[in-house]
């Protein structure tokens, strides 16, 4: 197995505009609804040297008490504990919602911090750090289901019928990469 080394990006938002209009499980990358700096962490290298970037969820209270899938990881902090004691949950990684990508199509995310970032900013940037060490350490996992989830909804969608509607069509849309990079 390649040794992977995992970063954030947000990605070229025509092209995933493209992805949408051929499937509807793409997530939005809509400047109207404050999505146009999704961050996506990638490259995930699958079966036969294809390129996926897999998008990040924010952190959510419902992502508490939901259990890992294959195509559902939640992000927790290494030391931080939730009122319960378990590890807090800072975001969430949606393997059915990864993207084909070309690397020409990605803008790698500055998280250094800087002298003029807000308050904001900063908080934003120290909470990619924290997701991107988790998505680090467990990126032999990540790879992993990456890897099944994307043999499931190409080669088994009958052996699991409710996985597969809520997943991305990936085979349509490395078709759509293809005619979009032809077309560039």
């Amino acid at each position: 197995m390649k040794q992977l080394r995992l970063k954030l990006y947000t990605i070229d938002m025509k092209y995933v505009r493209n992805l949408a209009k051929a499937d509807n499980n793409v997530m939005s990358v809509s400047p109207q609804v404050n999505k146009n700096i999704r961050p996506f962490v990638g490259i995930l290298i699958l079966l036969d040297e294809k390129k996926y970037c897999i998008p990040l969820s924010s952190p959510k209270k419902k992502f508490e008490s939901k259990k890992n899938t294959v195509d559902f990881i939640k992000i927790t902090h290494p030391t931080i504990k939730n009122e319960k004691g378990a590890n807090k949950v800072i975001g969430a990684l949606n393997i059915n919602n990864m993207l084909p990508i070309d690397e020409s199509l990605l803008t790698p995310i500055d998280m250094k911090i800087h002298g003029n970032d807000s308050p904001q900013t900063i908080a934003y940037k120290e909470l990619l750090k924290d997701q991107l060490a988790f998505c680090q350490s467990n990126k032999e996992l990540i790879l992993k289901r990456a890897n099944k989830l994307y043999d499931i909804v190409e080669n088994h969608p009958d052996k699991n019928i409710n996985l597969v509607k809520r997943c991305c069509q990936f085979a349509k849309l490395e078709r759509v990469l293809s005619d979009y990079l032809n077309k560039k």
